[in-house]
């Protein structure tokens, strides 16, 4: 009766003040309610209190902050801790399987960490249970329990790096949702997103700051002793990463990148020909796996069936989580990736794009065009060869421009680190 009433309130006042005077003032409320925030964070941090630091976490792929975790781990002011929350877009059976992969991967690798779902079946109450100050999430769309959703954390510090390196032509989806107005900080990749929240967003971007993307962070670093085993099965050859994305539901006037149901089987046919000097790991989106499920030619047991013919193969191998070493120690990548269009070109290597069609560009913003412009690209199976060529042969014409992009564009400001810029931006903000 309650909710009723407050809903019914809230619809009469739309109507009175109209909808654009009702979103400056519900604006005008939650940046009190920001500035509230942040002063009790003050107060806790002169005290000498520890901050609690909360990162949101979907699933696994999507996580960008395994630096900034780091440095708010090993500062003794800070007290971090990655809460895995439930994915509802594919049912129980998924939501559960990617909660309790991530847990387990995270956890394996040092984090603290803690599932929104207790063994009774219940779930985490954070505000009650977890208390924290500070909350990070790693996506802006609506994909898991209301619980978990930024509406119920308007009265806390809040933050956001984008999931991937900005390139689509969807500039509202991506920049003036609900939630980019509603966040406290969103830390943006580069100065070219930035005005494209000042041009698209209803708040005009004044929650952006450029600090570079956290993602790509781990490229920029020395590379440190990799086991390459863990990837490929060989020394003696030319390491080639084949990415494909998980849109085959051919709509073209949204996301459609995906190749997969175009090359699936060349790519295998490639291995044969090139057996003993070419080997490549097959790095599918996470959600191409679930698509192939509901594909009506190819179902769970073939999909299962193809993926583990990858992981069998003498000169394949298949990999479905962190990507960053895999990058460091390959030769070259193909793919028709979203995020990837962009984070490959910190590695300086070659790179494919695969298309089906010649709307692509139709389908990127301009900073993503600028990024698409560098790539090797290909339509058909010849086109693929040739560019399996170049790599075998240590050809790489379009090395120039591509480096030159990198400098222009994607190294993060300040001389710095994406995360560093982060961490430091919120030690000035609670001191």
């Amino acid at each position: 009766m309650v909710k009723k009433t407050i809903k019914h309130i809230i619809q009469l006042v739309k109507r009175i003040l109209g909808n654009n005077k009702y979103f400056k003032l519900q604006l005008a409320r939650i940046n009190f309610l920001h500035s509230q925030s942040l002063r009790k964070i003050r107060k806790k941090y002169r005290k000498n209190q520890k901050i609690n630091v909360l990162f949101f976490l979907i699933h696994e792929p999507v996580w960008k902050y395994s630096l900034l975790y780091k440095l708010f781990e090993n500062d003794e002011r800070f007290e971090p801790l990655i809460l895995v929350c439930p994915y509802e877009s594919y049912g129980n059976e998924i939501m559960v399987e990617y909660m309790d992969k991530a847990y387990e991967g995270f956890k394996s690798k040092g984090y603290r960490i803690k599932k929104a779902l207790n063994k009774d079946g219940t779930w985490i109450n954070v505000e009650k249970e977890l208390k924290p100050d500070i909350i990070f999430f790693t996506n802006p769309h609506r994909l898991s329990k209301p619980e978990y959703l930024i509406e119920n954390y308007k009265n806390y510090l809040t933050g956001y790096v984008p999931y991937n390196f900005g390139n689509s032509h969807m500039l509202n989806l991506f920049h003036d949702q609900d939630f980019h107005n509603q966040v406290w900080k969103i830390f943006a990749e580069t100065d070219i997103h930035k005005k494209y929240s000042v041009d698209i967003a209803r708040n005009r971007g004044k929650n952006v700051v450029v600090t570079g993307f956290p993602g790509t962070d781990d490229f920029l670093l020395e590379d440190k002793n990799i086991d390459k085993s863990i990837f490929w099965k060989h020394k003696n050859t030319k390491k080639l990463i084949w990415a494909p994305h998980h849109t085959i539901d051919d709509d073209k006037n949204f996301i459609s990148f995906s190749s997969f149901l175009v090359y699936y089987d060349y790519i295998f046919k490639i291995l044969d020909q090139y057996k003993g000097k070419l080997e490549i790991v097959f790095k599918p989106h996470p959600l191409l796996k679930i698509k192939l499920y509901e594909h009506e030619k190819w179902g769970k047991e073939r999909t299962d069936r193809y993926y583990q013919k990858w992981s069998a193969h003498a000169y394949g191998n298949l990999n479905d989580s962190d990507y960053v070493d895999l990058f460091k120690t390959s030769d070259a990548m193909i793919h028709d990736s979203g995020s990837f269009l962009i984070e490959y070109l910190y590695t300086s290597k070659p790179v494919l794009r695969t298309d089906i069609d010649d709307s692509i560009c139709k389908r990127l913003n301009t900073f993503g065009v600028m990024a698409y412009s560098v790539h090797y690209l290909a339509k058909n199976y010849d086109e693929i060869d040739l560019f399996i060529k170049q790599v075998l042969d240590g050809e790489d014409p379009k090395k120039e421009e591509r480096e030159i992009f990198k400098k222009n564009y994607l190294l993060p400001p300040g001389n710095n680190l994406a995360s560093h810029n982060i961490y430091n931006y919120i030690k000035e903000q609670i001191e």
